[in-house]
């Protein structure tokens, strides 16, 4: 299998008050359809690593590899080219905008991209809605949704350009038991089915466990 996502001796360090390590030598690889977690305490770095790993925070030593290509002296209109076509995000907080429908807001990456017409990227948001089952929500406002259906539309976008890896930061963070075994149901059909690779930082040890890989981290580290 491919790598699509490779972490090269990543190192990361915060000078404001005073200089201090976030992140040191990490390096992994992540393999097309991998679904791999990342855990550790709060404040060991996962959710630092992550915005790295999907290059909007580019103030770090080491490279980054998506796709085979390094992220390293890309300008941040490549950068910004690279996370709307190869990465799909997913958060705690769905970002949902509540003045469009369900089925506007899956299209908004799609639409930002350019790559198809206005036509064949609802027709594409559609298609998602369906694959997660949630079509019957395409014309609700995202103020309408209860907090499971906001996650699963916010999957459904996260997918809209066919990204090489979605990747999310707790994004069953605000999720009750049952909401978060259907999110991760969807992740792990997305893996086996359709042989998406997913990065996904979480605090939820079973949530984890359940993933093909675990990343664990402590103090910066990965142990």
């Amino acid at each position: 299998m491919r790598v699509v996502l490779e972490a090269k001796h990543i190192t990361k360090k915060f000078t404001d008050p005073v200089e201090m390590k976030v992140l040191t030598d990490v390096s992994f690889q992540i393999k097309r359809g991998e679904f791999v977690s990342v855990v550790g305490k709060s404040g060991c770095g996962k959710s630092t690593l992550l915005y790295v790993l999907s290059t909007m925070d580019t103030d770090y030593e080491g490279e980054v590899w998506i796709d085979g290509e390094s992220m390293v002296k890309k300008s941040e209109r490549e950068l910004a080219q690279v996370r709307n076509a190869k990465i799909g995000f997913v958060f705690q907080f769905h970002y949902l905008l509540n003045e469009f429908s369900v089925l506007h807001n899956v299209m908004l990456p799609g639409l930002k991209l350019k790559s198809y017409s206005d036509e064949e990227v609802e027709q594409r948001a559609y298609a998602r809605l369906q694959q997660l089952h949630i079509e019957h929500l395409a014309n609700k406002r995202a103020n309408q949704l209860s907090g499971g259906e906001k996650q699963r539309v916010a999957i459904a976008r996260a997918l809209i350009n066919d990204p090489i890896i979605v990747m999310g930061d707790e994004p069953t963070g605000n999720l009750d038991n049952k909401n978060t075994e259907t999110v991760f149901g969807i992740f792990q059909q997305l893996a086996e089915q359709y042989q998406q690779t997913l990065l996904i930082v979480t605090h939820d040890q079973s949530f984890a466990a359940k993933t093909h890989r675990v990343i664990a981290m402590a103090d910066g580290r990965v142990i």
